[in-house]
């Protein structure tokens, strides 16, 4: 029988991979040939969003191609249950081999252990950078090296292995860039030059919610000594250090005390030592630090796509074949508003890279500036596969936009919603909101614990974001109480009534709200808020 001409889909998905840190983005803060080749053949999409922007619910999104209050998974902790249907499963339904390989991170045991791939080779939890364990049917297996060259060599294995006669989708999930940053011992050398620090860096969130000021994601305050890569120094209360900061060494925060000259740091690897004069030189030091071993890590996951790219391009037929994309499970902060890490509806955190590579479908070189959401993927690979597309499934498909159509009803919203209330690591409110192509509204509806566990005494913290992203990108003044952006403010609070909806998510109000939402009709939301940023 001769080799399928169904498509094969190939899904390359890294963890943590902000978009500007893809050259083909334009950033220009690091160099990624291979993925730059894989956007020069296919496409490139600018506003690719993710629907809860923490990475277990966004990989449930991907996989079910529904949203997290449907899927179950809203938080870091949640598990899927492998009973659930999903795309894997809808598409071995449809005579296609399937494959996952790499991070799961959507549970562990046999209630949550992949389901719907004929094989897969995951890591427990977060996994290892160094010679790693993999999970697999028969047990835990550990293998030498690398974790990033490894996850592509089982992924490069089984296509080799496959059954040619049938078509195949493989899940290849990297665990990179992910915290702790640690990079391949032949990119050490990488990006020693400093990196240009972002306009935002030193927000002092003046013009924002209460949200924004509270959330320890900062780099001059938030990052620990394993996160750097620096030895812990001795010292005590002298170089800043606090002894409830000492429970767990990997959470140890490296400190930016008022005299910062008697501080010491030193690498873990080669003793190089650092002193500072100022706390503004101690900051951008960690910055500087920060980004190195974030962006060292990148450059094996451009390797490794590198790799796919010339295992594909040996067989014009495969090539011609297959749909290749490359994506992350989120954004990240790299120094913009000060912060790293995600969770955030702001763009930085919100917005996913998506490259797609299908030589005989998608115009070569094409960039899409239409809205789409994770939500949209599993839609969108079983149109193009001609399996059907389940009833449950919330997203659309958009493959006419991979085949370069102009579609003028596109759905030109993305819909974000993070659902974590206590965390009281980060700090991050818990949050709903929209954005359009040119507006982005956010609802912050949640008083997270403190350390202590206790809610804020401070009062009512319920506020309204709304942010004029073609005249300020870098989000950094709330216009929601400004008169002169009533109509927008009415506009998209009706808009994201309707989104929620849609897709049956429930509007979060306190008990006095809930009374006038129970005699409201359509359109309450743009009734209820007034010109204030609070809610009445």
């Amino acid at each position: 029988m001769a080799p399928s001409t169904r498509p094969n889909i190939i899904f390359i998905m890294a963890d943590d991979h902000a978009s500007k840190a893809i050259s083909c983005y334009g950033a220009g803060i690091n160099h990624t040939p291979n993925l730059d080749r894989l956007a020069k053949d296919g496409m490139r999409f600018n506003h690719c969003y993710v629907n809860n922007s923490i990475c277990t619910p966004s990989r449930a999104a991907i996989l079910t191609g529904t949203h997290s209050h449907v899927n179950l998974v809203r938080t870091l902790d949640s598990k899927l249950d492998n009973r659930l249907p999903n795309l894997a499963k809808q598409l071995r339904s449809g005579g296609y081999q399937t494959a996952m390989v790499g991070k799961w991170h959507l549970g562990e045991g046999k209630a949550h252990q992949p389901s719907g791939f004929d094989y897969w080779s995951v890591l427990p939890d977060q996994g290892e950078y160094w010679d790693p364990h993999f999970i697999e049917e028969d047990g835990m297996k550990q293998v030498d090296g690398y974790v990033t060259d490894i996850i592509m060599d089982k992924c490069l294995d089984w296509i080799d292995e496959r059954d040619k006669k049938k078509p195949f989708f493989l899940m290849c999930h990297h665990k990179a860039p992910h915290r702790s940053w640690e990079c391949d011992d032949k990119h050490r050398d990488l990006y020693k030059d400093p990196i240009k620090v972002p306009e935002n860096f030193t927000d002092n969130y003046k013009h924002r919610a209460r949200a924004a000021r509270v959330a320890k994601m900062r780099v001059a305050e938030d990052l620990t000594y394993f996160d750097l890569g620096l030895v812990q120094p001795d010292g005590g209360k002298r170089v800043g250090e606090k002894m409830t900061d000492l429970w767990n060494v990997y959470d140890r925060k490296v400190p930016a005390p008022e005299d910062v000259t008697e501080m010491r740091l030193m690498d873990r690897e080669d003793g190089t030592v650092f002193t500072f004069e100022t706390k503004e030189e101690l900051a951008k030091f960690k910055y500087q630090r920060y980004m190195q071993r974030y962006l060292r890590t990148i450059q094996s996951i451009d390797d490794n796509v590198g790799r796919m790219l010339d295992y594909l391009d040996k067989d014009p037929q495969l090539k011609e074949n297959t749909l290749l994309v490359y994506t992350s499970d989120q954004g990240f902060f790299l120094g913009e508003h000060g912060w790293f890490d995600k969770r955030f509806m702001y763009e930085e955190s919100f917005q996913m890279p998506l490259l797609a590579r299908f030589p005989s479908k998608i115009p070569a070189g094409t960039v899409n500036d239409d809205l789409v959401s994770n939500v949209d993927f599993a839609p969108t690979f079983l149109e193009l596969t001609g399996v059907s597309t389940p009833s449950y499934m919330q997203g659309i498909s958009f493959l006419p936009l991979l085949q370069g159509e102009k579609v003028e009803k596109w759905q030109q919203i993305a819909y974000h919603r993070y659902w974590m209330h206590n965390d009281i690591t980060h700090f991050a409110y818990a949050h709903y909101g929209c954005r359009d192509q040119r507006y982005k509204l956010i609802y912050w509806y949640n008083e997270p614990l403190d350390a202590e566990g206790a809610r804020p005494a401070d009062g009512d913290h319920k506020e309204w974001e709304l942010f004029d992203c073609e005249e300020d990108p870098l989000e950094l003044f709330n216009v929601w109480s400004e008169e002169k952006y009533g109509e927008v403010r009415e506009r998209m609070t009706k808009l994201l009534e309707q989104k929620m909806m849609e897709i049956g998510d429930e509007m979060v109000h306190d008990k006095e709200e809930e009374k006038d939402m129970a005699a409201a009709k359509p359109g309450v939301l743009s009734r209820l808020w007034t010109g204030s940023g609070k809610s009445r």
